[in-house]
């Protein structure tokens, strides 16, 4: 009975509005190009659809038409489709969730065992990042790691300590990364 009990509350924390279901749904979760979206009006069947943020970081949807979304959370894209809405649906209800975080993309290349485009559902460390790409090959340059970052300051490239990492040293230096970074492993000098 007393597991019961517990289970019963835990259930009620979980299903009680304030708790985030997913880590999508956090207030600090930015949407990227690539991203498919849940857009549900309440009570308008035409109205619940998933959507797919274009390249351009805009999406289109029925009666409001495209807007850009990009760097937007959730919420704010609830909020806005709320507001195009209001003309034409006065109370509406509107739902705005991450179906797919697609957009939200690393690249890992160079001597990892599987290089490639890996999606990060959350948050990412370069660690992880080369975990998930299946570790270092023997060839690696464990010394000349670099993460790659485009952003809007423009192109930079920040070295990672991996060695002094994985000893459990500089852990601050274990970058997380954003959508779009690349993380380059080269490889070693053999001769």
């Amino acid at each position: 009975m007393k597991n019961v009990l517990k289970f019963l509350v835990l259930l009620s924390v979980l299903l009680s509005p304030s708790f985030p279901a997913t880590a999508a749904e956090n207030s600090d979760y930015t949407i990227c190009a690539g991203d498919v979206l849940q857009v549900t009006v309440w009570k308008e069947e035409g109205l619940d659809r998933e959507v797919l943020v274009l390249p351009d970081g805009t999406m289109t949807f029925p009666l409001i038409g495209t807007f850009k979304v990009e760097g937007m959370t959730p919420t704010d894209v609830q909020s806005t489709v709320k507001d195009k809405l209001r003309g034409l649906i006065p109370d509406a209800s509107v739902t705005v969730s991450i179906k797919a975080p697609l957009g939200h993309t690393v690249s890992v290349l160079g001597q990892v065992a599987k290089p490639g485009e890996i999606v990060m559902a959350r948050r990412m460390t370069v660690t992880q990042a080369l975990s998930q790409a299946g570790g270092l090959t023997p060839f690696a340059s464990e010394s000349s790691i670099l993460v790659l970052h485009h952003g809007s300051e423009g192109d930079t490239s920040t070295p990672v300590p991996y060695k002094d990492i994985i000893r459990g040293e500089n852990l601050d230096k274990d970058i997380v990364l954003k959508p779009g970074d690349v993380v380059m492993v080269p490889t070693s000098n053999l001769f």
